[in-house]
């Protein structure tokens, strides 16, 4: 059973923000939460997927090792953010392995629980296809970023999704070290710092774990460039 606060942040998730009331008030009172201390391990890649995992504060990063030992970030999650639904339910192993990049509390969501429930109210199924859904348009948006950004333009719309504003001035402070930011857009850490340096032109200071954006509509407009322009307007 979970406190009020703990079910605020749950319902933030598709998993749960697509269900009848009374069905996610009753898979919340089963379910149970979590605290993990940064660098806490959730689950390690090949372990049974039997959990799903809705994270209820802080940050998580989902990672591959590769064959040659390297760390590939697969997603990074913070509050309100689902994960595991779519192996817990055939029974396979986890893909990947969770950690906690910071101090984190996660509501851990019984697979069987929900299997179970399935029978009897088939809308759960729905609403784990909305989030599958979900994960599945997110990585389409990572791919597309990796594919027709700059690594700067990249850094930029990082830093956007985290501006609390819409538009003006803007000062944040980045939610995680600069190594995993870097895995997580794609980037080795040399790249970012270049990156870093070239938004300085479009008024963006990086300071310790901090950055200052000028303004937020002109650092969206070099977002959003087509990095082929130049070649169109020379033809």
């Amino acid at each position: 059973m979970i406190d009020e606060k703990d079910a605020v942040a749950a319902r933030q998730a598709i998993l749960f923000a697509s269900l009848p009331s009374d069905v996610a008030e009753d898979i919340l009172f089963r379910s149970f939460a979590r605290n993990y201390r940064r660098s806490s391990t959730l689950f390690l890649q090949g372990d049974t997927a039997d959990n799903i995992f809705v994270v209820l504060d802080g940050w998580l990063k989902l990672f591959r090792i590769t064959p040659t030992g390297a760390e590939a970030v697969v997603g990074v999650f913070t509050r309100g953010r689902s994960f595991g639904e779519a192996v817990a339910f055939d029974g396979s192993a986890y893909p990947v392995t969770a950690e906690a990049v910071t101090d984190s509390r996660v509501l851990i969501v019984s697979a069987k629980l929900l299997i179970g429930m399935m029978r009897e109210r088939p809308e759960i199924a729905i609403a784990i296809m909305s989030s599958a859904f979900r994960h599945l348009q997110g990585l389409v948006a990572q791919i597309e970023q990796l594919k027709a950004h700059t690594g700067a333009q990249r850094v930029a719309e990082f830093l956007l999704e985290l501006c609390s504003a819409d538009s003006g001035s803007c000062t944040i402070t980045l939610p995680y070290d600069k190594t995993l930011i870097a895995g997580r857009l794609g980037m080795q850490p040399q790249s970012l710092s270049r990156a870093f340096n070239r938004l300085e032109t479009q008024g963006v200071k990086i300071s310790h774990n901090q950055a200052m954006i000028d303004d937020i509509d002109k650092l969206r407009e070099y977002m959003m460039e087509d990095r082929s322009a130049p070649w169109r307007k020379a033809e």
